[in-house]
């Protein structure tokens, strides 16, 4: 990172933030339970244009983990606050999966803080949402639970390539209680009445053999968000963005920057 500094949520909760490189801001919003370094495979793929901005949800990395609800608004409303101390105006959002229900907050609740936003393997929650199989659910909470959820976020043929250690799988370094306000959180998400409200030019993405968001939810998230459109990456699961690169960072540099 070029920079690390601690802003202050509302309520007082200290956010642990990285920013690298010069440029346009865009913001990066990791999955459930994961802190900044879900990141840390692709981040430089947009520093040729942009500045990026990370911060360690509350609960995870060196953030405080508060022992309260949480909920995806108020994931949203941090970012804001990372961006006031950044003293940044207006950014470029891309969020994935849980990081992509907050950027949807982001997008609705302070439609001029955000130029162009990024929706990655994520869903509109709710009701209207599709949601995983019985026997995703059933696989994630077994004790090879961690195996499973490697097998969700990464194709065999990927894995064979590439032994990780995998940035996505979790902050190992969580609390019980801040994963339970995490899962919460993402949840209890459902964005679907206020989606219409979204006036930043929308790029949805979604691998199309996604089990873990099911890839269905791109074309829900299309029908509600005015100027969208979608993109499927054929084969690939939830972590899209690092299995496909560098054709899933192309994609997102030259949206926002086209």
């Amino acid at each position: 990172m070029n920079h690390e500094t601690v802003a202050r949520a509302p309520d007082g909760t200290r956010l642990a933030v990285q920013t690298a490189e010069a440029g346009r801001p865009l913001v990066l919003l990791p999955g459930q339970s994961n802190n900044h370094t879900w990141w840390d495979a692709v981040r430089g793929d947009f520093h040729t244009t942009h500045r990026t901005i990370t911060f360690d949800y509350r609960g995870t990395g060196a953030s405080d983990k508060p022992d309260e609800p949480y909920s995806t608004q108020e994931f949203a409303d941090d970012v804001i606050a990372v961006l006031d101390h950044l003293g940044i105006a207006e950014a470029d959002v891309y969020g994935t999966s849980m990081g992509g229900r907050t950027a949807q907050w982001v997008a609705i609740n302070h439609p001029g803080r955000v130029r162009r936003l990024v929706l990655g393997c994520t869903s509109p929650g709710g009701p209207h949402a599709v949601e995983r199989s019985s026997d995703v659910r059933r696989a994630l909470i077994r004790p090879d639970a961690a195996e499973t959820l490697a097998d969700l976020m990464y194709t065999p043929a990927f894995r064979a390539r590439h032994h990780g250690p995998h940035r996505t799988l979790g902050d190992p370094a969580m609390p019980a209680h801040a994963r339970k306000h995490h899962l919460a959180a993402s949840n209890e998400h459902d964005a679907w009445d206020a989606l219409p409200r979204i006036t930043a030019p929308t790029l949805i993405l979604h691998g199309d053999d996604d089990q873990l968001t099911p890839a269905a939810n791109a074309a829900l998230l299309a029908e509600r968000i005015p100027d969208s459109r979608v993109h499927l990456f054929p084969g690939a699961r939830h972590a899209y963005f690092e299995e496909c690169r560098p054709e899933a960072s192309d994609l997102v540099r030259e949206f926002l920057t086209g």
